[in-house]
C-alpha cells in the first residue's frame, strides 16, 4: 500500500508539473497561429479573446505519467487510441470546424475502440443485447455533455476534477490500484490546468481537451465491478456525473422546445441562465462545486452499500427539483423572435 501512495503521489505531481510547463508554450502557439476563442456576446460570454490548446498540455501531462507508472496491456492501449482520436478530432475541429456528422463519426469510432477494449456494461442486471447500445449512448453523451458544458471559465475543469476524486475515493474502497493511479494521472493535469482555467481565463481546453475530458469519465465507469460490490452499482456514474447530464438533457429538451437542432449552438447552458440572473461566476462555481460535495458523498455511501436504492431515487429527486428551482424558476425560457 505504501508503494502505492508513492506511485499515486508520483503520477500525480509528475503529470502536474508537466502540464503546467507546457500550458505557457502551447498559448504561444495559440496566439502566435490565431488559434483562439473569440466572444460573441451570445454564448461566448467572456470578455477576451483566449487561446485554446489547453486541451493537448492536459492531455500530454497525463499520457507522460502513465508512461512512467503503467504497463499497458491490451485494455489500456485500445482505451487511449480512443482517447487520442478523440484528442485529434477535437484538434481539427479546433483548426478547421468540423460538421456535426464528422465530429459525431470521429466520437463513434473512439467509442468503438473503448469497447474492443472491453470497456462496456456486463452488470447481470441487462439483457446482453441491451448491454453494447447503452454503453455505446453512455460514452456518447458523456463525450458531448463535456463539448456542451465547456462554456465558462473553469466550469468544464471543475466538473471532470470532482468526478475525478470522486471514483478515486471509490477505486480506493474497492481496492482496484491500476485504475487508483489511472485517475491520479488524470487529476494532476485538470488541477494544473485549472490555475490557468479559473476566471479571468488565460487559456480554455478547446474541442481537444472537452472532448477528452469526457472520454475519459464516460469510459472510466467500466473499469468498475460494480456488481461485487452493490447490485445497482452501475448507477454510481449517473450520480458521480450528474450535472453534465442535467446538462445535455436540459439542453435537448429547451432546443426541441424552440425548434431548433440539438446540436445547434444557443444561450440555454445552466450557467448561463445564472449569469442572465446576476451570479457572478466564481458563485457558479461555488454552486457546482457544492453540489459535487453532495454528489461526492451520495455515490461513496450508495457503492459502499451504506444507502438504499430507494433512498437514492428520494435524493435524485430532490436533488433534480433543487436544479430546477435554482436554475430556471426566474429564467422563464423564450422562444426566438
Amino acid at each position: 500500500m505504501d508503494i502505492l501512495i508513492m506511485k499515486a503521489v508520483f503520477a500525480l505531481v509528475i503529470s502536474f508539473l508537466i502540464t503546467f510547463y507546457l500550458i505557457p508554450i502551447l498559448y504561444n502557439i495559440a496566439t502566435t497561429l490565431r488559434v483562439v476563442d473569440v466572444p460573441d456576446g451570445k454564448i461566448k460570454c467572456h470578455v477576451q479573446t483566449t487561446p485554446y490548446l489547453g486541451g493537448i498540455a492536459v492531455y500530454t501531462g497525463f499520457i507522460s505519467a502513465l508512461a512512467l507508472i503503467l504497463p499497458f496491456d491490451n485494455q489500456l492501449a485500445l482505451f487511449f487510441v480512443g482517447l487520442t482520436l478523440l484528442v485529434l478530432i477535437g484538434l481539427i475541429d479546433d483548426l478547421v470546424v468540423l460538421k456535426p456528422q464528422q465530429k459525431f463519426f470521429g466520437q463513434f469510432l473512439a467509442v468503438l475502440c473503448f469497447l474492443k477494449g472491453g470497456l462496456y456494461l456486463k452488470e447481470r442486471f441487462f439483457f446482453n443485447l441491451w448491454s453494447i447500445p447503452l454503453s455505446i449512448f453512455w460514452m456518447l453523451s458523456m463525450i458531448n455533455a463535456f463539448n456542451l458544458v465547456d462554456v465558462m471559465d473553469g466550469l468544464s475543469t471543475s466538473l471532470a476534477a470532482c468526478a475525478t476524486i470522486t471514483f478515486l475515493a471509490i477505486s480506493w474502497y474497492f481496492n482496484q490500484p491500476v485504475l487508483f493511479l489511472l485517475l491520479c494521472s488524470f487529476l494532476g493535469p485538470l488541477i494544473a490546468f485549472f490555475w490557468y482555467n479559473k476566471p479571468l481565463a488565460k487559456m480554455y481546453l478547446g474541442d481537444a481537451g472537452s472532448l477528452f475530458l469526457g472520454g475519459f469519465l464516460a469510459a472510466i465507469p467500466f473499469f468498475f465491478n460494480w456488481g461485487a460490490h452493490n447490485e445497482y452499482g452501475f448507477l454510481v456514474p449517473l450520480i458521480v456525473l450528474a450535472i453534465p447530464t442535467f446538462e445535455i438533457v436540459g439542453l435537448i429538451i429547451i432546443r426541441t422546445y424552440k425548434g431548433i437542432p440539438f446540436y445547434k449552438g444557443s444561450p440555454d447552458h445552466f450557467c448561463l441562465y445564472l449569469k442572465r440572473r446576476g451570479w457572478k461566476i466564481w458563485q457558479i462555481l461555488a454552486f457546482v462545486w457544492g453540489l459535487s460535495s453532495i454528489l461526492f458523498i451520495t455515490a461513496l455511501l450508495f457503492a459502499c452499500n451504506k444507502i438504499s436504492l430507494f433512498s437514492i431515487l428520494v435524493l435524485g429527486l430532490l436533488f433534480l427539483g433543487i436544479w430546477i428551482a435554482t436554475i430556471f424558476l426566474k429564467n422563464p425560457i423564450s422562444l426566438p423572435v
